[in-house]
């Protein structure tokens, strides 16, 4: 079992955190987003950025080429479908599709969204940490979780 602490300040016990997420057992703040018959998508529980959406395998496996052809198409489907709600209802023009097998969650890839306050950290995969690690030790106010849950809502609205 590992301990993570979520954004929110709590934290939670756990195997693997993504078959937790996907299972229901523990509830990412502002909930699920969208959800599929193989997919499960939701606000990134450690990094406070609006916008910020995993994307989860409900099935516990660790590398692309282990999706099943109906899998695959699901998330590539349903990765389009929240890039496009990114860019209507957020507004969110440019965004970095992180995903990594070296993970110790299973599957899982992330849309991070660019904003100008990013910016100073670079314009490269290099600048992801800096920014993730700004967004936990600095944005972690209130105005803006205010923001981060709003636009869970929004993009689970557009998305229904």
């Amino acid at each position: 079992m590992r301990k993570i602490t979520l954004s929110n300040g709590k934290t939670v016990e756990v195997e693997c955190l993504s078959c937790a997420l996907t299972s229901g057992s523990v509830e990412p703040d502002g909930g699920v987003i969208v959800e599929t018959e193989h997919f499960h998508a939701h606000q990134d529980v450690a990094y406070p950025i609006e916008g910020l959406v995993i994307i989860a395998s409900k099935r516990h496996i660790k590398c692309l080429d282990e999706l099943t052809d109906e899998e695959r198409l699901d998330y590539i489907n349903t990765m389009a479908k929240i890039r496009k709600a990114q860019r209507e209802v957020l507004g969110i023009d440019y965004v970095y599709y992180f995903y990594n097998e070296d993970t110790t969650h299973h599957f899982h890839t992330w849309l991070v969204p660019r904003y100008e306050w990013m910016r100073e950290f670079g314009r490269s995969v290099e600048s992801l940490r800096p920014v993730l690690l700004h967004a936990r030790n600095h944005r972690n106010t209130v105005v803006n979780h205010q923001k981060v849950m709003s636009s869970i809502g929004a993009l689970r609205n557009a998305l229904q």
